[in-house]
């Protein structure tokens, strides 16, 4: 990385110098006339700021949402109703309907594998099924313990009502379903008037969350950490600040060349691997977005900068202000009024992103000004 920064800071240089050895050449001969004075190159001067620098892994990203639920039947009957597609269910909704009666959804991860009733065993599924009578306003004389009490009973019963199932007091396998969180509906596995059975494979879908899925290279993966910031660039050019909240720890195959990570700032890692058309190696990795996102499609193409590493309150210059030096060094030159001082620095990290870079050098202080290419140069 830091031997293409240099042949590109140095590149600049050739330039210049090119430029005006062919100037030169352009008048000298026997061309009639005085030779023009040369004209320096452009330059403007830019201050050197103390403050936050960022270094960020660019990557292409898919948006889309989180997890994957199936809602599968627990008790006997005729499906008579379903939900459609693209609705989100959330706790206390219909999921589905079977015999003309609607089967709440629930949140939770623990299976229901039997009636909830007085007297029978505590457990982490009925202490599951009073932290949801509780948030759905039933808990005012309910202690969430795991143990079917008769509050319990009795909040069941003010549920059911409103709910309008059978007030019994008790909870037969098949009248709730637990997913959990909200469900986005993206598939129905079955049809209205489908005989249900324990074990039916009802409806499936996601969460109501959006996220956006990356794909890392292999070569990516250890700069990349759950908590890590992101920056993610919306189809309609908005950006959103997010968060990395999964990084799979196992690699798969991507379809093609172009869905691992773009690698297209001078002077990133090669973060996109190979671009041919065949597979590789890439790693999975979830962003998900701060805030609410609405009206972008599903699997929408989104770019996604990762905040790798981070220096808080260092000196910072513009990374155009930096000059290559022999042996991998560089300097920049402090321009006070017409006094002009060459000061060679150590680069920290590079933030592309804002075209910084974090610098440190005997002499170079807050405060300061650095040169610049000018307008036109």
């Amino acid at each position: 990385m830091k031997r293409r920064r240099q042949a590109a800071v140095a590149g600049g240089l050739v330039l210049i110098g090119v430029a005006a050895v062919s100037g030169r050449a352009l008048f000298d001969g026997s061309a009639a006339g005085p030779e023009p004075a040369a004209t320096a190159p452009a330059t403007a001067a830019a201050p050197v700021t103390r403050t936050d620098v960022a270094q960020r892994s660019p990557a292409n990203g898919t948006l889309g949402h989180a997890g994957a639920y199936d809602l599968v039947a627990a008790g006997q009957g005729t499906i008579t109703r379903l939900p459609a597609v693209g609705q989100v269910v959330r706790r206390g909704d219909a999921a589905y309907e079977v015999d003309g009666r609607r089967v709440p959804l629930l949140y939770g991860t623990r299976a229901v594998w039997r009636t909830f009733r007085l007297g029978m065993s505590d457990g982490s599924d009925v202490r599951q099924l009073e932290t949801n009578l509780a948030a759905l306003g039933y808990g005012d004389a309910l202690t969430v313990d795991g143990h079917f009490s008769y509050a319990t009973y009795w909040a069941v019963r003010r549920w059911q009502d409103d709910a309008h199932l059978p007030v019994t007091g008790t909870v037969p396998l098949g009248q709730i379903a637990f997913a959990p969180g909200a469900v986005r509906i993206t598939g129905r596995d079955v049809k209205a008037g489908t005989p249900v059975h324990p074990g039916l494979l009802v409806v499936h879908g996601s969460s109501d969350r959006r996220v956006v899925t990356v794909q890392l290279s292999p070569a990516d993966t250890p700069k990349v950490h759950v908590g890590d910031d992101a920056i993610v660039t919306l189809p309609d050019g908005t950006s959103r600040r997010g968060t990395v909240t999964a990084v799979s720890a196992v690699a798969s195959s991507s379809g093609n060349g172009d869905s691992g990570a773009s690698g297209g700032s001078p002077g990133g890692g090669s973060s996109g691997g190979s671009s041919g058309g065949g597979s590789q190696s890439v790693v999975p990795a979830t962003v998900t977005v701060d805030g609410a996102l609405h009206g972008y499609l599903d699997q929408a193409q989104v770019q996604v900068e990762i905040t790798s590493d981070e220096h808080k309150n260092v000196l910072a210059v513009p990374i155009v202000a930096l000059r290559a030096l022999p042996g991998g060094r560089y300097e920049v030159v402090v321009v006070d009024g017409a006094t002009r001082r060459h000061v060679p620095v150590e680069t920290g990290l590079f933030d592309e992103t804002n075209g910084v870079v974090e610098v440190s050098g005997a002499g170079l202080t807050e405060g300061a000004h650095v040169e610049v290419p000018g307008a036109g140069s």
